[in-house]
């Protein structure tokens, strides 16, 4: 495929952010007592909203989480990060390879993206073109953040391709009709085959021989 537009995922795409803010986490769920590992916590929790995270772990414990759970969550992330984020290796070079529009359309809320993207140096690369499934109704799997980031930037599905690393994005961007490259750098190559990815990279460095 030869794109138009290309949109990337943020978190374990732009910014090496998953293993760290996910060992938060199941650091925070141990402390309530669920027996958790960190391939637990992709398994289970990589790709979802807030929302949908709090609404899991309501019905694994049985009742909802602290009301402070998500403040505390986001402060020992936003630590975390400061000392130890990085970008993912290689896509820098890649945007700035890019001789066609881009964005983001992410999970994550903006006032993560920019204190990541800030923290990394990634934030220049994008301005305004950033979209977070909080604009729209409905989070990953569903299509609505992929779709929204396309009207906005000007584009057709047909038009875009997607670089993601979570299966709920993956199918996400598959229904919203666009091809979707698959960044297995967290999870199995086979889950992404799974979830309907069209290619897979092991590394950012192979994209610039398929955009």
């Amino acid at each position: 495929m030869k794109p138009n537009l290309i949109i990337f995922d943020c978190d374990g795409v732009l910014v090496d952010s998953e293993r760290l803010s996910n060992q938060v986490f199941c650091d925070i769920l141990n402390g309530y007592g669920l027996e958790l590992n960190l391939e637990d916590m992709f398994r289970i929790f990589v790709g979802n909203s807030m929302a949908q995270c709090i609404k899991i772990i309501d019905e694994m414990l049985g009742y909802p989480p602290p009301d402070n759970f998500e403040a505390t969550y986001r402060m020992q992330v936003a630590n975390a990060f400061k000392t130890d984020l990085k970008a993912v290796d290689g896509v820098e070079d890649i945007i700035k390879s890019l001789d066609k529009p881009y964005c983001i359309a992410s999970s994550g809320p903006h006032e993560k993206m920019q204190i990541t993207l800030g923290l990394t140096g990634l934030n220049k690369y994008f301005a305004k073109n950033i979209y977070s499934t909080y604009d729209v109704e409905n989070p990953k799997p569903y299509p609505d953040v992929y779709l929204h980031a396309a009207e906005q930037m000007g584009y057709t599905s047909d038009e875009c391709l997607i670089i993601e690393d979570s299966t709920l994005g993956v199918q996400a961007g598959k229904a919203a009709g666009m091809y979707v490259i698959a960044y297995a750098g967290s999870l199995p190559e086979e889950r992404l085959i799974d979830a309907g990815a069209d290619k897979i990279i092991k590394h950012m460095s192979e994209l610039k021989f398929l955009i």
